[in-house]
């Protein structure tokens, strides 16, 4: 009786975990529509918060008005930060609406109850919405000045890479999809911009302009000047693989000169860090214990003179 107690108990438990693990791991189902190709019902799109929030920027952004100077200027540099969605300059004209709405009822939260004159509380309403409609053009800027950085930083990289490439038997457009291919993880930025470059080479237009307006996308000399070479190598027919490899040597050697400049100013620069914060540490720990001794033993005898 005992043993066919457990024997039922052990089926039992055996069916209960193989269908669990049939509809919760196997799903034979799902495995045989993906086989057979069957149509799998879609799922809802999860909105995300963040979607929303640019959504309300960008209904902001269109009733802020600009004048077309101001949104071609606004619109180069948003390239320049990397932001090219069609609604970047809708959202960053809403994120400045925004900004000049929120930050003054923070700042009026903030005064209301403070002891200061009336002169100074109008004088900081006023610093709140020049900064509020002002600082995400000084994102934008920052975004920009940091992704130059990191372009200038990848681009001795990329053009070892390229030389590289083009000297093993590559043209220049195939050398350019090669580079964007292999420094898609190390430098992303550099990457992005020569894959917009094949793009464009791809949709035909000529290779000089695609240079140019990689050179006007990013707004990096160092590139700048790669792509002058570029063109007039192109434009007078002269070796690629020459010509990057001498300007390759241009830019190591420049790198150089610039790290040898940088370790030059270090001397000056710890100037400052040493006479306020090393010396007085140094002045505290030699010679306190004396100023102790001096105060706690000279001082008695003075007073009795």
């Amino acid at each position: 009786m005992v043993l066919l107690l457990s024997v039922l108990v052990f089926l039992v438990m055996t069916g209960i975990f193989a269908l669990l693990g049939l509809n919760v791991w196997a799903r034979p189902k799902a495995a045989i529509d993906r086989v057979t190709g069957a149509m799998v019902e879609q799922q809802a799109p999860v909105s995300h918060p963040s979607l929303a929030f640019r959504e309300l920027l960008r209904k902001l952004g269109n009733f802020v008005p600009a004048s077309p100077k101001d949104t071609t200027i606004m619109q180069r540099r948003l390239v320049r930060a990397g932001f090219r969605g069609e609604n970047a300059l809708k959202i960053l004209y809403g994120a400045k609406f925004a900004g000049a709405v929120v930050v003054p009822l923070l700042t009026f939260g903030l005064i209301v109850g403070a002891d200061l004159d009336g002169s100074n509380k109008m004088l900081a309403m006023v610093a709140s919405v020049a900064i509020g409609f002002f600082g995400p053009n000084e994102y934008v800027r920052l975004a920009a000045g940091r992704r130059q950085k990191q372009i200038k930083r990848g681009l001795p990289n990329a053009l070892d890479l390229m030389v590289v490439s083009v000297e093993s038997g590559l043209g220049l457009d195939q050398a350019v999809v090669q580079v964007a291919k292999e420094l898609q993880f190390a430098h992303p930025e550099v990457s992005e911009e020569f894959g917009l470059m094949n793009l464009e080479l791809k949709a035909g237009k000529r290779r000089i302009e695609a240079l140019r307006n990689l050179a006007e996308r990013t707004a990096v000399d160092d590139l700048k000047k790669l792509v002058a070479v570029l063109i007039q190598a192109d434009r007078f027919g002269t070796s690629i693989a020459a010509t990057l490899r001498a300007h390759a040597d241009f830019m190591r050697v420049q790198a150089r000169q610039i790290a040898e400049e940088k370790a030059a100013k270090l001397g000056v620069k710890l100037v400052f860090p040493i006479f306020f914060c090393i010396l007085p540490t140094l002045f505290v720990v030699t010679v306190g214990p004396m100023a102790i001794k001096v105060v706690r033993e000279l001082m008695p005898m003075m007073q009795n003179f």
